[in-house]
């Protein structure tokens, strides 16, 4: 196979994902309903909390920046963390063990009325999982985005937003991207 037949199945892998994530009205209800959450908790003084590893990680950060910083439009920065301090998770990786680097983080510095948005294409990252604990214990409403079948994060949520993939994440990865950049425009839209 040539590079641009390779090229061009990637593409189409891709938009196969897409289109099957289109067409599962529940998640599109269900990326309503998280818009709508995130807005109420930022409408009511809240923040949201967000978290993953790797290239989910990559994709927390960028979901918290874009509310922080700008997205499309010039507004009021949005009250949004991700939790990515190197010192914080090297010193509880180091302490308390890998496991507990998020959950640490929710702990000190998450409260009632916050969201945390926690991103997993596996549903099944011990240190999600213990987070979205930590989350519920303090009245934190929890949010997956996650892949697969969702894991064991999906029963862990309050809410859930699913990418029904079970091939390799980074096609997981390429709709979380377009679903968080969707959730940004529509908290957006809800404050302006």
């Amino acid at each position: 196979m040539n590079e641009q037949s390779l090229i061009l199945k990637e593409l189409e892998q891709a938009t196969d994902v897409l289109k099957d994530f289109k067409n599962a009205t529940q998640q599109l209800k269900s990326v309503e309903l998280v818009a709508q959450a995130m807005y109420e908790s930022i409408k009511n003084g809240g923040k949201i909390i967000s978290c993953g590893n790797g290239g989910s990680h990559c994709d927390a950060m960028h979901f918290a920046e874009e509310l922080t910083g700008m997205y499309r439009e010039q507004r009021k920065a949005i009250a949004a963390l991700c939790i990515s301090d190197s010192s914080h998770i090297t010193c509880v990786g180091n302490d308390f063990g890998y496991e507990n680097i998020f959950s640490r983080y929710i702990e000190a510095l998450g409260k009632k009325g916050d969201v945390l948005l926690a991103i997993s294409t596996s549903g099944n990252s011990k240190n999600i999982l213990l987070a979205t604990e930590m989350a519920k214990k303090i009245g934190i409403t929890v949010v997956a985005l996650t892949g697969n079948d969702g894991g064991l994060l999906a029963s862990k949520s309050d809410m859930e937003i699913r990418v029904p993939h079970s091939g390799y994440s980074d096609r997981i990865q390429e709709i979380h991207i377009k679903i968080i950049h969707i959730l940004i425009m529509l908290i957006e839209k809800k404050l302006s």
